[in-house]
């Protein structure tokens, strides 16, 4: 005999499908959802469809876009000599929050993971490569995470970019603001090493 009603159990049973969610936050979620008015449900429910029907990916960068050009592909005051490489659109937020980039991006949509079957054929590069012959390009910043996959397609993109004359950069990894040396492991510490500058 199940514990909940159907209609609760495949509510949160769906829950418990998203990242992050497990059983008791998925019941959680789902005894929210029961508790609030129709019209609220009917609100969640129309979100969660306009998401889906409503959203594509950007045809210059890949991020997400409810227009052919995401916002900072169509913004005119954007600097178009600079792209800054990311694996995922959700890597822009952490970006812009700082307020100190003002070029535009490219979404690579994942990172080379031989051990999961993800080469450079899986990832968006042609369009990077394609975007730099068409454009003045001046500088690629590579901000793929600092995870293994991260910096083997950081390597990887470094060594096919040279070549084509234009400056590329890797984001800087250390020591976070505000933290203490001795919580730090040996890679964050040979990284700052690495990443020092003069003062």
């Amino acid at each position: 005999m199940p514990d909940f009603a159907a209609p609760l159990q495949r509510l949160i049973d769906e829950f418990r499908r998203l990242p992050g969610i497990g059983q008791k936050s998925a019941q959680r979620l789902a005894f929210h959802v029961l508790r609030t008015s129709r019209d609220d449900a009917q609100r969640l429910a129309t979100a969660l469809l306009d998401v889906k029907d409503n959203l594509g990916i950007c045809a210059e960068c890949n991020n997400i876009s409810d227009a052919e050009l995401c916002p900072y592909c169509r913004d005119p005051h954007r600097d178009r000599s600079q792209i800054c490489v990311i694996e995922e659109p959700h890597n822009i937020l952490p970006i812009e929050t700082t307020r100190t980039f003002e070029g535009l991006y490219h979404v690579l949509n994942g990172a080379i993971s031989p051990l999961r079957g993800i080469g450079p054929e899986q990832l968006k590069i042609k369009g990077l490569l394609t975007r730099i012959s068409e454009n003045s390009i001046r500088e690629i910043i590579i901000a793929t995470n600092p995870t293994v996959e991260g910096e083997a397609t950081a390597v990887y993109l470094s060594k096919l970019l040279k070549p084509l004359g234009i400056k590329v950069t890797r984001i800087a990894m250390g020591i976070p603001v505000g933290s203490d040396l001795e919580f730090a492991d040996e890679v964050t510490i040979s990284k700052s090493l690495e990443n020092r500058r003069e003062m």
